[in-house]
């Protein structure tokens, strides 16, 4: 591993994922270059965009030849709302307490007891209050809010995250929704729909236990032995409204796109709209049993939405 760090060096291409204003300078005509050094030291095996043929690579393919400005529209946390809105009705929308682009205007004194904020142009870039008055009433946890929430204002999701190019062009804002959680001992749960070509293909709730326990479907309702992360722990839970529904919605959701996740969380037994995903896991797929990557790059074609 040293050697191969030390030759992306020689190569003039940063040391991913860290040097970030190295990659913001980036020339686009280096993506590939970077993109296979990035995948050779994730997966440790070479990546061909050529001729894409696993799932990973298909992903790697997508975030260089398939960005367009609706992607970048959805993968914005404010704008998607409106889509959602539109597509399948306000009532899968979780509430939308505050949305801005500066800390200092955020309305403390009205928002509830517990909630999340999440910057709009990022993964997992989130903070989660469940004690209000603890939060305001320590300095240095307010100083601590501030300057993460300041840094990802100021900064890029894509160079963190391996070229997903429809983070790139979304305008930095903050979004506040309450924090759908019933006490500190409720595990969250989500599901997940992956859509290839518009149609269901699989799916899988997911408990946030640890380690995480998931039901995995095919599009026919069938549990298989498919693992998108090795630590995950599968499970058979059975078939549910909510499973069913997300189904069916996400179907609406990933209409016309090649490869979308629909994500849904679930809460007090009703399922609301998370996020959709169009590179998910930037394609860095480490499948426990290689023969799903394989399989789940039969199913995606590259050449129809």
């Amino acid at each position: 591993m040293l050697e191969f760090l030390k030759k992306i060096k020689k190569d003039n291409i940063p040391n991913p994922p860290y040097d970030y204003s190295l990659i913001v300078e980036l020339p686009e005509s280096e993506y590939p270059k970077y993109l296979k050094k990035l995948y050779r030291m994730y997966l440790q095996k070479n990546l061909n965009l050529k001729n894409p043929k696993t799932f990973s690579e298909k992903i790697q393919w997508l975030k260089l030849n398939d960005t367009t400005p609706k992607k970048t529209e959805l993968t914005d946390k404010v704008k998607v709302r409106d889509f959602v809105k539109e597509k399948i009705g306000e009532q899968y929308l979780k509430p939308c307490l505050w949305v801005g682009d500066d800390y200092d205007s955020i309305p403390f004194d009205t928002l509830p007891d517990s909630f999340i904020i999440k910057a709009n142009h990022g993964c997992k870039w989130h903070f989660i209050v469940k004690n209000k008055e603890k939060l305001i009433n320590n300095p240095v946890l307010m100083e601590i809010l501030k300057a993460r929430l300041t840094d990802w204002l100021g900064l890029k999701f894509y160079p963190f995250a391996g070229f997903e190019m429809q983070y790139k062009d979304i305008t930095p804002k903050l979004l506040i929704e309450p924090l759908l959680r019933d006490d500190k001992n409720e595990k969250p749960q989500e599901i997940e729909v992956y859509c290839f070509n518009g149609e269901v293909k699989v799916f899988q709730k997911i408990k946030y236990t640890f380690p995480r326990e998931v039901s995995v479907f095919d599009n026919n309702f069938n549990h298989i032995n498919l693992k998108f992360m090795p630590e995950y722990s599968l499970i058979q839970e059975d078939i549910d409204d909510n499973l069913k529904l997300s189904v069916e919605l996400s179907k609406n959701l990933a209409e016309g796109f090649k490869l979308a996740r629909v994500d849904w969380l679930i809460y007090h037994d009703k399922i609301y709209f998370n996020e959709i995903t169009f590179t998910p896991f930037s394609g860095f797929y480490n499948f426990e049993d290689k023969k799903w990557d394989i399989k789940l790059g039969e199913m995606l074609d590259l050449r129809k939405d």
